[in-house]
């Protein structure tokens, strides 16, 4: 295929990607044959699938403005993806364009449209690194040069640590970063679950397993070993559509078939 002019010249159009699939779903046009090929046999599989990632970037919204209202202006949003509508900069920073925000992923089409997007925002940062070594996220130049790490900070795992394998320790590594953040901090979350419909996650994870990357939809007592000492603030761990909904929030039918949990916690 022909390879657009916003994508590495190293990058295999030929393997899909969690954050492109993600783009698709949301909508995005920076998404290749191949990841919209998975995207629709895991539609095909669960037909609320788009919604319930819609339902998940409500919830960041949701969060982000809960944690402004709190005070935080600086956010490192661990596993970004491929910018799209309704990012972190976009709901801090209409709040308060002082706001600072750190994106970090893996993905090199992720990296590189966000820094395309954000290239004349210097309140913000673009970082390509692996979630599972916080030492190249921490120490990054572009992080430290932005972020006052000694501050409250807001560190974000949106629908990204369902990509974690358990060998890989998903709990050490949140505990690793909150380890980096003072007192007065917050943690958001969100994570794709096994409850209420086990048959449907065993395909989903069957499905991204055979097609290169793996998932782990876990159960909701599981996600909640992930806030470690945190204080889980109310309504606690959610339903997606659950946590702190708005009047304007699209209506997706029950919470339980989007088969997700959120939360936010404060470290005391």
């Amino acid at each position: 295929m022909e390879r657009p002019n916003w994508a590495p010249g190293e990058l295999d159009l030929t393997v899909p990607s969690a954050a492109r699939v993600y783009d698709y779903y949301l909508g995005g046009s920076h998404n290749f044959a191949v990841d919209r090929a998975q995207a629709r046999q895991a539609i095909e599989q669960w037909p609320l699938l788009p919604a319930a990632l819609r339902a998940n970037r409500a919830f960041l919204r949701r969060a982000v403005k809960f944690c402004l209202a709190k005070g935080i202006r600086q956010f490192l949003d661990i596993g970004s993806g491929i910018p799209t509508v309704g990012n972190v900069h976009e709901i801090a920073q209409a709040f308060d364009p002082a706001c600072r925000i750190a994106y970090v992923d893996i993905d090199p089409v992720a990296v590189a449209h966000s820094r395309l997007m954000l290239s004349d925002n210097p309140n913000t940062a673009v970082i390509q690194a692996d979630l599972r070594t916080p030492e190249d996220v921490l120490d990054a130049p572009e992080l430290t040069k932005l972020l006052d790490l000694s501050q409250p900070t807001a560190v974000l795992f949106v629908a990204v640590l369902h990509f974690i394998a358990d060998e890989e320790d998903p709990a050490g590594l949140v505990r690793r970063y909150l380890d980096a953040v003072p007192a007065g901090s917050y943690l958001v979350l969100s994570h794709g679950s096994s409850e209420g419909a086990p048959q449907r996650a065993a395909q989903h994870e069957d499905l991204y397993q055979r097609t290169g990357s793996r998932i782990f939809m876990r159960s909701r007592q599981r996600v909640l070993t992930y806030f470690g000492d945190c204080e889980l603030l109310p309504p606690g761990l959610s339903q997606m559509t659950q946590w702190r909904p708005e009047p304007d929030d699209e209506y997706w039918g029950s919470p339980e078939q989007l088969s997700g949990f959120t939360g936010v916690g404060y470290k005391a």
